[in-house]
């Protein structure tokens, strides 16, 4: 009589099992894929925040932020599809396009949509001590923010400075 309590050594292992590690083993070669094409480009990534100051009353438009400074959100354009009729991109476009259908890909695995998905890219290239500072500047930028929103005239001046500091250290750490 056989018993039944033990699988063979030969014996395939359950389905939900290997399904597991089918799923498991996909996500790291994506995000693997997706963290390579960001260190592919040659040139550092363009900052898609940009901050308009005032600078000896005239306006400049800038990625490093300024005291007092009105911060952007920017979308590049993306190419040439309406004079010619035939479509255009280049070659960094194609790189940023496929990294956006990786991330919605693996959004039901991570949670993440594209932007906080290469995020979450740049910042694991950091020290652990960087990290935890980006994640601390990242609240602390928002409260600023506010503040300078609610100051009062005698104290928007200290506000803005605190808020040009917490942003200066956040560009510095690449966050």
């Amino acid at each position: 009589m056989l018993n039944n309590s033990k699988k063979p050594q030969w014996a395939l292992p359950d389905m939900a099992a290997w399904k597991h590690r089918r799923r498991l083993f996909f996500v790291v070669v994506c995000s693997t894929l997706v963290m390579s094409l960001g260190h592919a480009q040659k040139l550092p990534p363009v900052s898609r925040t940009v901050f308009k100051c005032e600078v000896a009353g005239k306006i400049i438009y800038s990625d490093s932020p300024c005291l007092g400074a009105q911060q952007i959100d920017v979308e590049p354009t993306r190419g040439m599809d309406q004079t010619s009729g035939r479509r255009k991109i280049g070659s960094d476009v194609m790189h940023e396009q496929f990294r956006e259908a990786m991330a919605e890909g693996l959004r039901p695995l991570t949670g993440m949509d594209t932007k906080q998905l290469a995020k979450q890219g740049r910042r694991n290239q950091l020290s652990t001590d960087a990290q935890q500072e980006c994640r601390r500047l990242d609240a602390e930028i928002l409260t600023a923010q506010q503040d300078e929103k609610t100051a009062t005239q005698p104290d928007l001046r200290d506000v803005q400075m605190k808020l040009f500091q917490k942003r200066k250290r956040f560009k510095e750490l690449g966050c």
